[in-house]
């Protein structure tokens, strides 16, 4: 097993002069922002930016368009339900007016029925109601 030993003062100290120096001679040695190779970093960066605002367009305009043919189905299957729904009503409203045409019928045959009993027993039959 390794022995152990910690770092004085003076070690520690130097370690971070060490380091400072470093961060100098890295920061120092840093192309200057007209250097060609930093120039074509640059333009690289410009390029990718400019192909990214491109592709995020076209990205753009088809959701515009897939949202737009949705809206038109959308409003397609509305209409659709409507006409559905009237012709529904229109045959539920036919099928109520026979049924009330047919339930007057039978109410006449009935009171022409009353009215003949009435009329073969003597007596006087009552106004029809309305």
């Amino acid at each position: 097993m390794a022995i152990y030993r910690e770092k004085d003062f003076n070690e520690r100290r130097n370690a971070a002069n060490e380091a400072k120096k470093a961060l100098l001679a890295k920061f120092k040695a840093r192309p200057a922002d007209d250097d060609p190779e930093v120039l074509a970093r640059k333009a690289e960066r410009q390029a990718i930016l400019e192909a990214r605002a491109k592709r995020d367009a076209e990205k753009a305009r088809l959701k515009r368009e897939k949202e737009a043919r949705e809206a038109e189905a959308r409003r397609i299957a509305q209409e659709k339900a409507a006409a559905e729904r009237a012709q529904r009503e229109a045959e539920d409203n036919e099928r109520i007016a026979l049924q009330l045409a047919e339930e007057a019928a039978r109410k006449a045959k009935r009171d022409a029925r009353y009215a003949a009993r009435k009329a073969r027993n003597g007596r006087m039959p009552l106004p029809p109601r309305p």
